[in-house]
């Protein structure tokens, strides 16, 4: 069980890890618009939409790993118990 908890810990790093990248993401992208905005090229607006799309995608990615590993969590703890 000691290599089945170490599993656990290095997908939920992962799951995380790219949630948190796609906060960081969607707040850079806030700045680079506000800032176009502000300043009006249409460039700094564009890729601050692009940006937050990313944003976006990575927080998606982190949410379907993390539910995936959750799937595959309680499988391994369904067929761990029949043992």
């Amino acid at each position: 069980m000691g290599g089945h908890e170490a599993h656990r810990k290095d997908t939920d790093m992962s799951g995380n890890t790219d949630k948190a990248a796609g906060v960081a993401n969607e707040a850079a992208s806030k700045i680079k618009q506000g800032v176009g905005k502000a300043v009006r090229p249409d460039r700094l607006q564009g890729d601050g939409a692009a940006q937050e799309l990313k944003g976006d995608a990575q927080q998606v990615k982190g949410d379907a790993k993390n539910a995936l590993k959750d799937g595959a969590n309680k499988v391994a703890d369904a067929a761990n118990k029949k043992l």
